[in-house]
C-alpha cells in the first residue's frame, strides 16, 4: 500500500458539506465513490477539516492508500475523468505512509468575498456574500489588528462545537477592496468551528458602524459567542490553501 496527497478544489453549491453523510451529497462521498470504484473496495479518503455546505475550496489536501500502481502524475488525470465537473484533483503525489493530511497540517489560509455592489449579481450570488450597504474598509483593518496573534477565540466560535481549547493563533488578516468587491483572507495555525465566517460577521458589523474597531478587543476577551456579530454566510467563504512546512507570516 502506498499513500498519495492531494490538493483538490471544489465548489460546494450542490454539497452538503465535505464529511460523508448518509443520503446527501458530500465531497467525500463522491470521491470515495470513485476511488471505491477504481479499486472494488471501499477507500477511505482523510481530509485536512471539513467544510460546511456552500463552502468552496481552491486548495483542501486529502489522503488516501492505494494498492494500485498507478504513476503519481496520472491520478490527475485519471480521478478527474470519474468525478463530478464540480470536484477537480489539482496535484497527487505520492508521500511516506506516516503522512497525515489532518495532523500534519501546521497552519490554514481562508478567504471571504463580500460583494458591495447595491444590485445583488444572480451570477456570483453562491460565491459571494452580498452586502449592499456602505462599509468603511479602514474601519475593518482596525479592527483586524486587534485579531491579529494568539488568543483565546471562544467567542468566534459556534455554541454547538465540542472542542475544549479554543486558543488559536492568527498571523495575518487583510482586507483589500477592488471596485465593489472585498475580499478579507485570514493566515492561522488553525480555525475554530465557524470562526472565520463569525470574524467576518463580526467585521462587517464594525465596518457598517454598528460596532467599534477597538470593540473586538473587548469581543475576544469576553469569550462568549453572544458578544461578537452575526455568522457570515457560507458561501462566501473558501478554503485557500493549507500548509504543511513553512506557514507564511506577511
Amino acid at each position: 500500500m502506498q499513500r498519495i496527497k492531494c490538493t483538490i478544489s471544489y465548489d460546494g453549491t450542490l454539497f452538503s458539506g465535505y464529511q460523508v453523510q448518509v443520503n446527501t451529497r458530500t465531497v467525500q462521498g463522491e470521491i470515495e465513490k470513485v476511488l471505491q470504484t477504481m479499486h472494488k473496495k471501499a477507500v477511505k479518503v482523510i481530509a485536512s477539516g471539513r467544510t460546511d455546505a456552500g463552502v468552496h475550496a481552491t486548495g483542501q489536501v486529502i489522503h488516501f492508500d492505494t494498492s494500485l500502481a498507478i504513476p503519481a502524475e496520472k491520478w490527475v488525470q485519471a480521478l478527474n475523468a470519474m468525478l463530478p465537473d464540480d470536484i477537480a484533483i489539482l496535484s497527487a503525489e505520492y508521500v511516506h505512509e506516516t503522512f497525515h493530511a489532518r495532523y500534519d497540517a501546521q497552519g490554514k489560509q481562508y478567504r471571504y468575498v463580500i460583494d458591495l455592489s447595491k444590485v445583488r449579481n444572480p451570477l456570483t450570488r453562491n460565491y459571494t456574500y452580498h452586502y449592499p450597504y456602505p462599509v468603511d474598509v479602514e474601519r475593518i483593518k482596525k479592527a483586524c489588528t486587534y485579531a491579529i496573534g494568539t488568543h483565546d477565540f471562544s467567542s468566534f466560535c459556534a455554541a454547538n462545537t465540542s472542542v475544549v481549547d479554543k486558543v488559536r493563533t492568527i498571523y495575518s488578516i487583510s482586507c483589500e477592496q477592488v471596485g465593489t468587491s472585498l475580499t478579507l483572507t485570514y493566515t492561522g495555525n488553525g480555525f475554530l468551528y465557524n470562526m472565520v465566517r463569525i470574524l467576518t460577521g463580526t467585521l462587517i458589523e464594525i465596518g457598517a458602524g454598528m460596532k467599534e474597531p477597538e470593540d473586538m478587543k473587548k469581543i475576544i476577551e469576553a469569550c462568549d459567542r453572544s458578544a461578537a456579530g452575526k455568522t457570515a454566510p457560507a458561501q462566501g467563504l473558501y478554503l485557500q490553501e493549507v500548509y504543511y512546512m513553512v506557514i507564511p507570516t506577511a
